[in-house]
């Protein structure tokens, strides 16, 4: 049996004991599409818009248009134009919505403590284990990465938690102020990559160039909460892959040594250490790889 037969044969025996199978999920007279973007919804407490819930739900348009469409209908959700721009579209839970989540929260919680009611303390604390590394390695194998402009939303969110991160963990703290976004741009011969679960940012890197045909990378970051996953190594290859492209013959990068669990990874994906090439005061630790032909990653949006 392979890895896509067992991932199938748990997705069947999983959604006929939850009720994906049923018209009305849970018996709340809401399908399971419906109802999850109800909760999706309610999460926030203040709206969200369209554009955002497409994002974290990979909904096409005029599925999540049909979909708003019937918690409209059923007075659980309201869509109104955002106040601070118009061409956007917010919407929100109405106090009925907000009382169906609570109820459809209700019976999840009573039909999850069914399903392990006849497991042993040992068997359940196996399948929660097993579950959330499960739900890790799922979400990870379906992150998006993509080159953005540094400059963006999203980067820049990402670029905070990693400098926050930093900040931190450093005995001395970290507080680079400002950090300057050029070189990581395309026709500078650099690249932002940006990794995104849901439409929110969970790992980030920069490339740069150096001269001579070498790239740097800079600002390698992954949420701490995705650790494990092999996301960092996945950033890692597609920078390289991006140097490539741009005409690099080989990557360069520094750390900082009390970030072990990067070191390691930079050393299991190939990279040699080397002398000290830059004048970081934060930087201990240098590698350098040199680069092979690109491998086609490159380029893609």
């Amino acid at each position: 049996m392979t890895d896509a037969d067992v991932l199938r044969r748990f997705n069947r025996t999983w959604s006929q004991r939850v009720g994906v199978l049923d018209e009305s999920h849970l018996g709340t007279g809401l399908p399971l599409g419906a109802a999850r973007l109800l909760w999706e919804v309610a999460a926030a407490s203040e709206g969200t818009t369209v554009r955002e819930l497409r994002a974290r739900l990979g909904l096409d348009s005029g599925h999540l248009a049909r979909l708003l469409r019937r918690l409209e209908d059923d007075d659980l959700v309201r869509v109104d134009p955002d106040p601070r721009d118009r061409r956007r579209r917010v919407a929100a839970v109405t106090q009925a919505g907000r009382e169906r989540c609570a109820e459809l929260e209700r019976r999840s919680q009573r039909l999850a403590e069914q399903l392990v009611e006849p497991l042993t303390a040992r068997q359940r604390h196996r399948l929660a284990e097993a579950l959330a590394t499960a739900d890790l390695l799922v979400r990870a194998a379906t992150v998006e990465l993509r080159a953005v402009d540094p400059d963006g939303a999203a980067a820049q969110e990402a670029v905070a938690r990693y400098v926050a991160e930093l900040d931190d963990r450093f005995a001395a703290g970290f507080a680079p102020g400002p950090l300057d976004t050029s070189g990581l741009r395309q026709a500078e011969r650099g690249a932002f990559v940006l990794a995104a679960s849901d439409g929110e940012p969970v790992a980030c890197g920069g490339l740069r160039d150096l001269g001579g045909g070498w790239a740097e990378v800079k600002r390698m970051w992954v949420d701490p909460t995705w650790r494990g996953a092999g996301l960092g190594a996945r950033v890692l290859r597609r920078l390289e892959d991006e140097a490539a492209a741009l005409g690099h013959t080989g990557v360069r990068l520094d750390t900082h040594g009390s970030l072990t669990e990067a070191i390691a990874m930079y050393e299991r994906a190939g990279y040699d250490r080397t002398e000290r090439y830059n004048d970081n005061p934060d930087a201990e630790v240098f590698f350098e790889k040199r680069l092979a032909a690109p491998s086609g990653a490159a380029g893609r949006s």
